[in-house]
């Protein structure tokens, strides 16, 4: 293409993320620019922009001089000083009324401090979080935008033209104020953690606990993804259990090592939970998971000391309890998430609409699933639902699976197959509806060395007692 001086929208990091976003952005005939330091990224963004309105630059000036005014310029390079280092670069060429977006997995504190400091200089910025991975990128992802309505009205058109599509509705939006982006993206990653431990625990549960091998396990997820678990996670996991090692005889999964890695998300989940009181036990333990499954030398030389004999599952568990189990289990992931996103939006001022949220994760994103339609219904029934547990079709939802993951968790934990997440999902859903808990004796363990006060059920006041 020609020399640009009007492209309609910049990105800065031309990884794969970066080629495909604004590939899909020139597909909707939006004219495009795109920046890299790496001049062999810019290259490869012309190679494949071919036939495209798009331009790859390796030298800033000649990128910034390519757009339009106001600018609309997007990020997508790592999180944390790349983002501040960028912005610092873009600083001298910007205008009042020019507006940056930072589309990665940024932390929501950043977002918060970086929207303030843009604002005294005039600028715009937004906060988006984009999920779907490189191939959503391209095809169409799931687009979460925090910040001023106004602000986004600006490249609302394009954004939603970009983003995936569930009958006609696009799964882009703004879904609250300031950092609320990023913050439901690192709950929607949160999540993610969550659904994705629970599917190794099952599979760890059909491979190790019944004996069965990747090409019969695949076959398993691909039929449950033709029922209530129909999912993004469970589609992929059939292909990749499917998938032949190109190197070698046999399926590729039982040739990668079991350590898995964690770029923080789900870490900052559980972290920003703790911190407002809000259990979310499932995440919390796929996080765990994560950090135990590094220790893979250790966990080598402790197999050794204390040995395992694997019980087999055949007999006592079959494919239909599996199946239900893992669907309660999933349910109450959502759950915990979607409440720690309620609780965040009354204590952070968002705004956040869930029902919104849940629409737009039905398409593009990682964790989309046929179950978000359920959950989007029940948020627009009723928008002020502290948990999902509340709604009637959700209680019918688990009024049997509930049984079926009592009988996972108990019997894969007692063949020896550490299924932390099946377990934690069990106990929340205990926990969250018993009417009474052993809270009672802690808070008389608390008043007794700390004289931390009590409440009685039987009359009003805060009461201490002298327990010696």
């Amino acid at each position: 293409m020609g020399d640009m001086k009007d492209a309609q929208f910049g990105m800065i990091g031309l990884g794969t993320m970066g080629r495909n976003f604004l590939l899909n952005v020139a597909e909707h005939g939006y004219s495009a620019s795109g920046y890299d330091l790496d001049a062999e990224k810019a290259e490869a963004m012309n190679t494949e922009s071919e036939g495209y309105d798009v331009e790859g630059f390796s030298d800033l000036e000649g990128f910034i001089a390519s757009l339009g005014s106001p600018k609309k310029i997007m990020l997508l390079v790592p999180a944390g000083k790349p983002v501040d280092s960028v912005i610092e670069s873009l600083l001298p060429y910007l205008e009042k009324g020019d507006i940056v977006i930072d589309g990665g997995n940024s932390h929501f504190p950043d977002t918060e401090r970086r929207e303030a400091e843009m604002a005294e200089r005039g600028l715009a910025f937004l906060g988006v979080g984009v999920s779907g991975g490189a191939e959503g990128a391209r095809r169409g992802p799931s687009i979460m935008i925090g910040g001023k309505k106004e602000v986004y009205e600006r490249v609302r058109p394009i954004l939603e033209a970009v983003s995936a599509k569930v009958s006609d509705e696009p799964c882009a939006a703004l879904v609250g104020s300031g950092s609320a982006g990023h913050f439901v993206k690192m709950v929607h990653n949160g999540i993610e953690y969550g659904l994705m431990q629970l599917i190794c625990e099952t599979y760890d549960i059909l491979s190790r606990g019944m004996g069965k091998k990747a090409d019969k396990a695949s076959a398993i997820f691909a039929e449950w993804d033709s029922g209530e678990l129909n999912s993004f996670l469970i589609e992929i996991t059939a292909k990749v259990l499917a998938k032949k090692d190109p190197d070698g005889e046999g399926n590729l999964v039982d040739k990668i090592l079991d350590t898995a890695g964690q770029k923080g998300t789900g870490r900052w989940t559980s972290e920003v939970a703790l911190e407002m009181g809000v259990p979310i036990p499932t995440i919390d333990s796929a996080v765990t998971m994560r950090q135990i499954s590094s220790f893979k030398e250790q966990r080598v030389e402790l197999s050794h000391e204390y040995p395992k004999v694997i019980g087999m599952l055949d007999d006592s568990l079959d494919l239909e309890t599996i199946k239900n189990g893992l669907f309660a289990a999933f349910i109450l992931t959502y759950a915990q998430g979607m409440s720690l996103l309620a609780e965040a939006s009354a204590e952070k001022g968002y705004g956040l609409d869930l029902a919104e949220i849940a629409r737009i994760w039905r398409g593009g994103c990682i964790i989309r699933a046929s179950l978000l339609e359920d959950i989007r219904k029940a948020y627009a029934a009723n928008e002020d639902l502290r948990n999902i547990l509340f709604d009637s079709s959700f209680r019918a939802m688990l009024d049997g699976p509930v049984s079926d993951l009592r009988e996972v968790t108990t019997k894969s934990m007692s063949a020896e197959l550490p299924s932390y997440c099946f377990a934690s999902c069990l106990v929340y859903f205990d926990a969250a509806t018993s009417g009474r808990l052993p809270a009672n004796l802690l808070q008389g363990q608390r008043d007794f060395f700390g004289a931390h006060t009590y409440k009685r059920v039987d009359k009003d006041g805060t009461f201490t007692t002298d327990w010696e």
